[in-house]
């Protein structure tokens, strides 16, 4: 009778389990070695006190503990870390039961949409139900095994419920898998019962051995590289349509050679925008809804688009309406099958850097003729002219957005790094700001989600410290999640917060005054005698309310004293905020691009009802392209 070599084992709780795990997670690309967790955040209520949280104080010296103000905000932040991690890194968030783990959904959200990695741990029920109904539980009366942590189950990328301690290992293999893919990555959530966290198992030692996950760079299928070449090769006016998976995969130098050997005109997405220099000759800027007359034009008159990591999301396609050739063709780079397929495109499904290469190989020189290529460096000059004339000061007594873009644009460094998430800043940042260096350029706008402009800031700055970080937030996103400014500060980073103050919701009172809505909601009064918001305007003392966090602040209501603040807040070794207003009623010229916002197809309103024909007009170019 044979006998088995008994397994090593160690005998801890759950949560100490999760801990210990965490930090022996490596990843490897290209050669290069690294911690995956830069460490943990967490709000301790019952469900976790006891749990991960005894956990993460027992092992304070080798993972770090840091501590939120609010559970979206903490998502937010390992968001921001994983961005400027380019991926290969992200840290875990700890939350009580109840509201506390719900509150991180819209998190979760963001993180999944964005395809970057964070790690949820929000703590559930009693796995064993002896207590019955506990303190934040939701009783469903149909099933007694389902809870409101369930509400991840459509934000995650992988969601599991450890039920028992022996559920742990595989589940945590699991959660690596995704977070460390280049194709599934986004949030990964991991249910965790409060009395299982503190429930003691002998665990395998071996869970516990360093372990190096290694992130490929998978290669194209190679007749698919010959069918796109053909393609290619046969267009005469090709655009690419540059998405923030060329950053990811470390591919802008391929991008800048492969549009150098090509002669085609790039065009920028949001998460694309710092994926070539601003003044490479052919380098058109932003496309789509939010871009440029100048990159779109040649956008519509594209016979082949060659989309190199992007999603095609309705603000880049225009709604469907902007790729208006009607013999176009698409030809799709993209880790993920689901993208590269997109417009009914010959799909090249495969890493961005390796993929440009084995294309370029395949075009054998071709190039576009070189009138089209002056052409295109002419579009691209013309616009950086555009962006001069529009930031240009004219003396005013009030800054519009765009001059006070580029004011800070102008006090950034290099390698400083601009946030900003949803509102008009956005869209002005996208066709207005000129990036220093590739990550220098971080704006939310996949889930476009208002409240990720401070907390994800932080993120950035603790993924490196050594760059200065400028987080970008307006008045009506600031009333929503300023509390993190107090993490910043107690964490000794060195990140300037500017709080631009345009009077309410600056942009949604744009897009809802050209919609027929007369910005209705959008601005800040009180209410009057009647039924209406007409009363006095509300004041807010933005400037002492961040003080009171313990920042530095300027305020600045010139062109001169931004720019002083600006530097002096540069100067200052830890958190500070400047606060300007800006004209809410300043604007420059559009996109010439349509975004698919539907009106009202029946009104007692005139503005609606002349809304509503505008949006026929544009709706009519919709197409599918098949």
């Amino acid at each position: 009778m044979s006998h088995s070599t008994p397994v090593p084992t160690v005998r801890l709780t759950v949560g100490q389990a999760v801990v210990r795990f965490l930090q022996a997670q490596y990843v490897e690309r290209d050669g290069v070695t690294e911690k995956f967790f830069g460490g943990g955040f967490g709000i301790f209520g019952h469900g976790n006190v006891a749990g991960l949280g005894q956990a993460m104080l027992q092992h304070q010296d080798t993972f770090p503990y840091y501590q939120g103000r609010n559970e979206q905000g903490m998502v937010h932040i390992g968001i921001g870390y994983a961005k400027m991690r380019n991926r290969l890194g992200a840290l875990a968030v700890s939350t009580s039961i109840g509201p506390g783990a719900t509150n991180m959904v819209t998190g979760a959200g963001t993180a999944s949409v964005n395809h970057l990695p964070v790690l949820l741990f929000p703590s559930d029920v009693f796995a064993t139900r002896a207590t019955g109904a506990v303190l934040q539980q939701q009783e469903m009366p149909y099933s007694m095994d389902v809870t409101a942590n369930d509400a991840f189950r459509a934000v995650s990328r992988y969601f599991d419920r450890v039920n028992r301690p022996e559920q742990l290992a595989p589940a945590l293999l699991e959660a690596m898998r995704v977070l460390t893919s280049p194709a599934d990555t986004g949030a990964v959530t991991i249910s965790l019962p409060q009395d299982v966290q503190a429930e003691a198992f002998d665990f395998p030692e071996a869970l516990f051995a360093d372990r190096v996950w290694h992130v490929a760079r998978n290669r194209a299928d190679r007749a698919a590289i010959a069918r796109a070449a053909q393609i290619i090769a046969s267009a005469t006016r090709p655009v690419i349509v540059s998405g923030g998976g060329v950053i990811y995969s470390d591919a802008v130098d391929r991008l800048a050679a492969f549009a150098e050997a090509t002669g085609i005109g790039v065009g920028v997405t949001q998460a694309g925008k710092a994926s070539i220099p601003y003044d490479h000759p052919l380098a058109l800027g932003a496309l789509g809804a939010s871009g440029s007359r100048f990159a779109n034009d040649i956008a519509r008159a594209a016979d082949v688009v060659i989309g190199i990591g992007t999603r095609y999301t309705d603000f880049t396609t225009a709604s469907n309406t902007l790729f208006g050739n009607p013999d176009v063709r698409f030809v799709n780079i993209n880790v993920a099958e689901i993208d590269a397929l997109k417009e009914s495109a010959t799909a090249l499904v495969g890493d961005a850097r390796e993929t440009l290469d084995d294309l370029l190989d395949a075009l054998d020189g071709w190039s576009v003729t070189e009138e089209v290529r002056a052409a295109t460096e002419k579009s691209a000059e013309d616009w950086r002219a555009e962006v001069d004339r529009i930031i240009e000061l004219d003396g005013g007594d009030t800054l519009s957005q765009a001059q006070m873009l580029g004011i800070l644009n102008a006090a950034a460094g290099d390698r400083d790094v601009v946030v900003n998430a949803a509102g008009s800043m956005p869209g002005d940042l996208h066709r207005l700001w000129r990036p220093g260096s590739v990550k220098g350029y971080d704006i939310e706008y996949g889930n476009s989600c208002m409240g990720y402009e401070i907390p994800g800031a932080i993120g950035n700055a603790l993924a490196d410290r050594s760059r200065h970080v400028f987080g970008l937030i307006g008045d009506g996103t600031y009333l929503m999640l300023s509390q993190e400014i107090l993490t910043a500060v107690q964490e000794h980073l060195k990140i300037t917060f500017v709080v631009v103050d345009n009077y309410g919701y600056g942009s949604i009172a744009a897009l809802s005054d050209t919609l027929g809505s007369q910005t209705f909601g959008t601005r800040f009064h009180e209410r009057g005698a009647g039924t209406m918001h007409d009363g006095a305007r509300l004041e807010v003392d933005f400037a002492a309310n961040a003080a009171s966090y313990g920042a530095k602040v300027w305020t600045a209501d010139n062109a001169s004293a931004f720019a002083s603040a600006l530097e002096a807040a540069k100067a200052h070794d830890g958190t500070s905020v400047v606060y300007v207003r800006v004209d809410s009623q300043a604007r420059f010229g559009g996109s010439g691009a349509w975004w698919d916002v539907p009106v009202a197809e029946v009104s007692t309103l005139t503005s609606s009802q002349g809304a509503r024909a505008v949006y026929e007009e544009n709706r009519s170019r919709q197409r599918l392209y098949l």
